[in-house]
């Protein structure tokens, strides 16, 4: 015991990392970098923050191609607050590529994308964390329609968001014809090293998460670097030491001998999400009671209009299966109708989920996302989209930059905006009921709800459902081959896919068709009948009471 007790205090000071740059030295220029981070979560904050104060002090290591399984990083935090850095300073150097599903907590960053300081590509969430999956099993990549007809195709940008990107293709996206059917295989350069995040490490460098919000992909991108045929570098950041043996078994989620290094973080580096240090409910310790008296009601405007016209389309699908329904909400306005389920009482019988992994609770938003209040389940980012991509859920609910008259949506990329697809793209793909949610028009707006009835005071000077869509993220082709039931829901009309385009079936009380819905169109959308008006309890400020129906439908 004693000779097993030396060995084990051997490794650990081999393993445990007081001064990170004595590690961090190790990664040479020109080495792809792969990151773990959805947001804060799982982002490390401490170890990218001392890898760019390397470079500064050194100038290496430089020419870096990072890639993550989403973004590491928030406003002011993570990747961000080093981008703004390296956009001040002008350290060109430093990147020389990367690989990320989300650029839009990051203007530095898209600046740096769109003045073409590097090559830049943008992969889904999905597709991202599938390829960290399949890397490490030894494959080439990940084989999926995920794509098929939008800027991912090769026929098109094959993922690049920038001319350099374009130009290179050092990320690669292959069409390819299996038994008469198209498929695109994703694939990327193997990163040698990574930077990871977990709460706790024992002496032996095995990692547990339990204090974190989600599980992201950190197994996944520890697989990949450990992955023939060049097995690379892990090196990740916690928050604590504990004592080999103390972690359960079951939650260890990365092996020890799959991690080289352990670096304790302080405290400031290491928040559970954006705005939060650290939240038993949202870690999974505690589920909260929800009391009626607890619950909030959410200022009534276009926003919440909005949301709530979603709602009652997922109350449809709850009455048409008599059984609790799972659905996806993206960001934007889709994250807020988990306020609508919490404020109607329905979050238990509509299971909403996010692409971090979580299940149930209520859904944080804004740079909070990927977070949950009192979820009751949180899987791996992989193992969450399965159940996008394979249409395991009944619905789910995306944002919307541009609709065109095909039903084409542009969900992620503006000249003057990369915020990228997030996970859009696979679940726009694998879900069988999409329900777009997104304000009629853009730009400076001042929209007043009054006695059940909307009114435009000012419109947005930017139309959003235009003849073509600047970029494809979701293919009107795709939805209609699929016979898929897809909505677009504004504040002031419901449109559907239609196989010719888009079919307006609502209208705002109060909204004039013609001045304030087909004059801010620049299509004509397929008006068969004469347009219904939206369900009017969406218009009051009280409650809409639809747990009643809910518990019905359920009971039935």
């Amino acid at each position: 015991m004693k000779l097993l007790a030396e060995v084990i205090e051997q490794l650990a000071r081999k393993k445990i990392v007081k001064d990170p740059d004595t590690i961090l030295s190790l990664i040479p220029d020109n080495s792809i970098v792969a990151m773990s981070g959805f947001n804060m979560i799982t982002a490390p904050e401490f170890l990218i923050e001392r890898l760019y104060k390397l470079y500064i002090k050194t100038g290496h290591p430089k020419k870096l191609f990072l890639i993550s399984d989403t973004f590491p990083g928030a406003p002011g935090r993570g990747l961000d607050r080093i981008a703004k850095m390296i956009y001040e300073r002008k350290d060109e150097d430093f990147i020389d590529g990367t690989l990320f599903p989300y650029y839009g907590w990051s203007e530095s960053l898209q600046k740096m994308v769109r003045e073409e300081w590097f090559d830049a590509y943008a992969w889904s969430i999905g597709i991202m964390a599938y390829w960290f999956r399949e890397v490490g099993s030894g494959r080439p990549g990940v084989l999926t329609k995920v794509g098929l007809y939008t800027t991912a195709d090769p026929r098109f940008d094959g993922t690049a968001i920038n001319e350099k990107g374009k130009k290179m293709r050092r990320v690669k996206v292959h069409l390819i014809n299996i038994d008469g059917e198209e498929f695109l295989l994703y694939t990327a350069p193997k990163p040698q090293f990574a930077l990871l995040r977990a709460t706790t490490a024992d002496e032996m460098g095995n990692l547990s998460l339990e204090d974190e919000a989600a599980y992201g992909t950190v197994l996944n991108i520890a697989q990949t670097i450990k992955a023939m045929p060049n097995k690379g570098v892990n090196i990740a950041q916690v928050l604590r030491i504990a004592r080999y043996g103390s972690i359960n078994p079951k939650d260890v989620e990365v092996p020890g001998p799959l991690v080289d290094y352990v670096v304790i973080s302080p405290r400031e580096y290491h928040w559970q999400s954006a705005s939060f240090d650290y939240d038993p409910s949202v870690s999974g310790k505690i589920i909260p009671p929800l009391s009626r008296e607890s619950l909030t009601q959410v200022e009534l405007n276009h926003r919440k209009i909005i949301a709530r016209r979603v709602m009652l389309e997922l109350l449809e699908l709850l009455k048409k299966y008599g059984r609790q329904v799972i659905v996806n909400l993206g960001v934007g306005i889709p994250a807020t109708v988990a306020d609508v389920a919490v404020e109607e009482e329905v979050q238990d019988l509509i299971v909403l989920t996010v692409e971090s992994g979580t299940w149930g609770g209520k859904p944080l938003y804004g740079a909070d996302f990927g977070a949950s209040i009192g979820p009751f389940a949180i899987l791996s980012v992989p193992d969450q989209f399965t159940m996008y991509e394979g249409g395991i859920i009944d619905a789910a609910s995306l944002g919307f930059m541009q609709v065109d008259k095909y039903g084409n949506v542009n969900s992620f990329i503006m000249p003057s905006r990369l915020p990228g697809p997030g996970g859009f793209p696979a679940i726009a793909a694998g879900s069988p009921q999409i329900f777009f949610a997104g304000e009629f028009t853009a730009g400076d707006r001042v929209i007043e709800i009054h006695d059940g009835k909307l009114k435009i005071i000012k419109d947005g000077d930017i139309i959003k459902f235009v003849k073509e869509v600047y970029r494809v993220g979701c293919s009107g082709k795709i939805l209609s081959r699929a016979n898929k039931n897809a909505l677009y829901i504004t504040e002031r009309a419901v449109f559907k896919k239609a196989d010719e385009g888009i079919e307006l079936l609502e209208i705002a009380p109060g909204i004039d068709l013609e001045k304030d819905i087909l004059n801010k169109m620049e299509f004509k959308p397929i008006i068969i009948k004469e347009p219904k008006l939206m369900d009017q309890r969406i218009f009051y400020p009280r409650r809409m009471g639809i747990k009643e129906e809910a518990i019905e439908a359920i009971k039935r």
